[in-house]
């Protein structure tokens, strides 16, 4: 069965990625990596904001005590509520960004990060504390995207996109183990990229080059697809009050023609049920 999309911000991002609901705003977040900018979008009311960032941001998260951290590309940043901008961890590799991240059962930040010529091998995943620790936990990422936990906290899933996979973790104490494949994406049907966990496990995966949202069950069987009018889907996150409505971010790069709606962000409204995501601890 086809489920009908809406559009809930028309915009032309060069990469829109990272859609996270913000509880205690009200807010959606996601941001434009190539475009350097951060924004927001209040489903309720429509209003928007932009803010441009110094450098390429791979990800935008709540923080608990409110303002927001930055996966830059030079290092980890902190906003405060008021706005004002400080390194929490700043660690510049020349040709090197930041990529998509997730914030952890635990609270820590789990970064991500990519080379801009995607050399295999060139990424990492890394384990951010809210004092500014850093624990590198893959050091062997091509182009490291989405991450995501289980209901129970138990498993870890993690895309490294050029192997075509969604890989499973067992998780623990802010450690992960027994790497293993969830699912494969078939050739021709794109390749995984940002991913989110719903309230029954199911894993929700947004495809690149692929159009399309797929459902998978914590077995790894494909139980739904969502398909879209767009071919580079980024990412997708349920959002809302009720955390019920499934938002999706696309992609306009490297598109010669790119359709109408590349680069816009949007929803599927009353797609399942989301859990509620952790606020960065920092």
């Amino acid at each position: 069965m086809t489920t009908p999309y809406e559009v809930a911000v028309r915009a032309e991002a060069e990469l829109g990625e990272g859609p996270t609901w913000d509880a205690a705003t009200g807010r959606l977040l996601w941001i434009d990596i190539l475009g350097s900018r951060v924004h927001t979008y209040d489903p309720a009311t429509g209003h928007r904001t932009v803010r441009r960032t110094e450098q390429h941001v791979g990800a935008v998260k709540p923080r608990a005590g409110g303002g927001l951290v930055l996966n830059l590309r030079d290092g980890i940043g902190l906003l405060d509520p008021e706005g004002d901008f400080r390194w929490l961890h700043h660690e510049p590799v020349p040709g090197r960004r930041a990529n998509d991240a997730a914030v952890a059962p635990d609270g820590t930040l789990w970064a991500g990060t990519m080379r801009y010529d995607e050399a295999p091998g060139g990424g990492t995943l890394s384990r951010i504390g809210g004092d500014g620790s850093v624990e590198v936990v893959l050091d062997d990422v091509t182009v490291s995207n989405g991450t995501g936990w289980s209901p129970d906290g138990r498993l870890m899933y993690y895309v490294d996109t050029p192997t075509r996979r969604v890989d499973v973790f067992d998780y623990a104490d802010g450690r992960v183990s027994g790497r293993r494949p969830l699912t494969e994406i078939e050739d021709g049907a794109g390749f995984p990229d940002g991913l989110t966990v719903d309230a029954e496990g199911c894993v929700w995966v947004a495809l690149w080059d692929g159009a399309a949202v797929r459902r998978y069950t914590p077995d790894g069987e494909l139980e739904r697809v969502i398909p879209l009018p767009v071919p580079r889907v980024t990412a997708c996150a349920f959002a809302g009050p009720d955390l019920t409505d499934l938002y999706i971010t696309t992609a306009r790069v490297g598109l010669a023609s790119p359709p109408p709606l590349s680069g816009s962000v949007l929803v599927v409204p009353g797609a399942g049920k989301g859990l509620a995501q952790p606020a960065f601890t920092g």
